[in-house]
């Protein structure tokens, strides 16, 4: 690195070096605005008065959800597939070496993670290999820190930033019976690791995970990288596959041109690949790198082409995917045209199209996945507001039209109507009585909704998951087990749906009184589904079979892998039971909420009318005044309606990044 040193590159701003930088950087940016136009809602929403703690709590957290989303992109290859020198040529070229180590006999040993986190210090956070030995996922690690080394990085010294870096490679011998306690060795099947000359020994990683911390400008915009190791690793810490993959925006499945795809790389691709992405394949490209071992000065370059291109349909015919999906590259060339600022050499290293790839389908599905999801839930919020000013703006009119009516009318018919009015506000008022104990029995309805889906519910499901097992850490005990655990966790999502029907049944009939009795607005409350979270569980439950079948089970030793993968899928379930009971919980809230504001708004209009009444009884040339205090405030509240159509409009503008 030049004399500036990394903390300069670090610091300077993030230039468009290749479409998927710049298409980052315009994601950021929308992503930056949306939660200004957020705030500035927000404040308004204060100033006049409008707001609620609970939609309060909600806005600010969809706008910290829109400047910490990220994305994360991992790659997946066997070992010696350049994948950690495509990290280096799409991410990093602009550093004018190589950040990450990728030369010969240099390969990946564990998990890293390169991520920027501006709350904590630039490091390497490594997780020591005998962690495997604990029923602890590496997720619930990364909430224990006092169990991980950490090395600060010297970002002024390139050479100590270069040997930190290679901690992720490091290796070292321990005995047979040692390796085989960590799971990563099988005597009965010939071993997962090369047997060391003379004494018996084995080679193993010296980490089990790394997270690089690295005030790279990608990392700064959201971008998770996730550098994977071979199969041997993939195989075992089913957390990976099951885990970190299957979470991904984006996998990257790295091959080698000069080798085609061997039978370990099918393998990856059958067994990790296909199965955290899933049937549809969404997210999953393919790099056939090393194309320049193909390159040949003796042969036309017409030649080259035609050979590479029958790689590349050969390698589609064998993954099962359309020839779109393949994308031959260099990244040795690729990364060395972008350092020597030669745009021939990287565009015939077919960089280029991969990082198309990458900006043109990757950032914008996450854009669209984010600005529906701020859409539906400010939008359900904005609405409810605007529904609340359209009351406010009804009983204005009602009031003015009263009062117009007054005009001419002596105190005792002043005082008639004040009579009829504190009848109606009192049978009101009893109303409301009812009214509380009709949402107590919502409140109880909703509780039975929200045990169903707890997080101690499911942890009752996964002991009794684990008795059933008694022990039998085989893949015949897992098989039981996968069947019993999903078959109780679908129930109970079964039950909760049923629960929250009757719980919108419940809500219609309180909303369709008010409507038929005081003629409040007509609402439909909104549903909930769980389908979406039954289809989680019904795509884990395919993945974890897919997976399970994998030749590589039988290959290292099964009690120590089994349990690991039945942690693995048990925490995996857990978050799909925690994600549906938070969003059942929101649901629950803002069910009621149009209806107890128009109920709040409904009585602020009666005791409204009956004081300009007394008002008026007690001074009838005040009418006048009052009428024009009312004009006020109807104008006041057809700002505010503007403002909320403002607001609605920039919502519904179309989600697109500039090409």
């Amino acid at each position: 690195m030049n004399v500036n040193g990394a903390r300069e590159a670090s610091r300077r701003p993030l230039a468009a070096v290749n479409a998927f930088c710049k298409r980052l950087g315009e994601y950021k940016s929308w992503r930056d605005d949306l939660a200004a136009i957020l705030g500035d809602y927000q404040a308004w929403v204060e100033s006049q008065g409008l707001g609620n703690d609970e939609d309060d709590l909600r806005i600010y957290e969809l706008m910290d959800a829109l400047r910490s989303d990220g994305l994360t992109i991992a790659l997946v290859a066997e070992l010696a597939r350049g994948k950690t020198e495509l990290i280096n040529a799409i991410f990093f070229s602009d550093y004018k070496q190589r950040l990450l180590p990728s030369e010969a006999g240099r390969t990946t040993m564990c998990p890293t993670e390169l991520l920027y986190d501006a709350k904590q210090p630039p490091s390497i956070r490594l997780l020591p290999i005998e962690t495997r030995k604990s029923a602890v996922t590496i997720a619930e690690y990364k909430r224990a820190p006092q169990h991980w080394t950490a090395l600060a990085l010297d970002l002024d010294d390139p050479k100590k930033l270069a040997d930190a870096f290679l901690e992720t490679v490091k290796t070292k011998a321990v005995h047979a019976r040692d390796a085989e306690a960590l799971g990563l060795y099988n005597p009965r099947s010939g071993g997962a690791g090369p047997l060391l000359t003379g004494n018996g020994e084995i080679e193993i990683p010296v980490w089990r995970h790394a997270i690089i911390n690295y005030p790279h400008p990608l990392l700064k915009q959201g971008v998770v990288i996730l550098d994977t190791p071979g199969l041997n690793s993939l195989g075992t810490e089913p957390e990976l596959t099951l885990g970190m993959l299957a979470s991904a925006q984006a996998v990257v499945f790295v091959l080698a041109a000069d080798t085609g795809v061997t039978k370990s790389d099918l393998e990856i691709w059958n067994n990790h690949v296909r199965v955290a992405k899933g049937a549809k394949g969404e997210g999953r490209v393919v790099a056939l790198n090393k194309i320049d071992m193909l390159w040949d000065e003796l042969r036309a370059p017409g030649a080259v082409a035609a050979t590479i291109a029958r790689q590349a349909q050969e390698t589609a015919r064998t993954l099962g995917v359309n020839k779109n999906q393949i994308f031959p590259v260099s990244a040795q060339k690729g990364l060395l045209g972008k350092i020597k600022g030669d745009a021939a050499l990287v565009e015939r290293s077919g960089l280029p199209a991969l990082e198309l790839k990458l900006s043109g389908d990757i950032v914008a599905a996450r854009q669209r996945i984010m600005r529906e999801k701020i859409a539906r839930e400010i939008g359900s919020i904005i609405n409810a507001t605007r529904a609340m000013i359209d009351a406010r703006l009804d009983s204005v009119d009602a009031q003015l039209k009263e009062l117009h009516g007054l005009n001419g009318k002596n105190q005792d018919a002043i005082q008639e109507m004040i009579n009829r009015m504190r009848a109606e506000k009192q049978a009101y008022d009893r109303t409301l009585g009812s009214f509380q104990a009709t949402r107590s029995v919502v409140a109880d309805q909703t509780k039975m909704l929200l045990d169903h889906i707890s997080a101690g519910a499911f942890d009752a499901l996964a002991e009794k998951t684990r008795c059933t097992m008694k022990e039998s850490w085989t893949t015949l005990g897992l098989r039981a087990a996968m069947r019993s655990l999903f078959d109780d966790a679908l129930e109970a999502l079964d039950k909760a749906n049923r629960q929250a029907q009757q719980i919108k049944g419940l809500s219609q009939s309180i909303y369709n009184k008010f409507s038929e009795e005081y003629g409040l607005a007509k609402i439909k409350p909104t549903g909930f589904s769980l389908f979406i979270y039954r289809g989680q569980l019904q795509r884990l439950h395919e993945e974890a079979e897919a997976f399970r079948n994998s030749p590589f089970m039988v290959m290292i030793e099964q009690h120590f892998v089994v349990k690991k993968f039945f942690l693995t899928l048990a925490g995996r379930a857990r978050q799909i039971f925690s994600d549906c009971h938070d969003a059942a919980g929101r649901w629950s809230k803002a069910l009621m909420a149009p209806i107890l504001t128009q109920v709040r708004e409904h009585k602020m209009m009666l005791d409204q009318r009956l004081e300009n009444l007394k008002k008026v009884h007690e001074n009838l040339g005040s009418l006048d005044h009052r009428i024009a205090e009312l004009e006020a405030v109807r104008q006041e509240l057809e700002n505010q309606l503007t403002v909320i159509r403002d607001m609605l409009r920039k919502l519904d503008q179309p989600a697109t990044l500039d090409s």
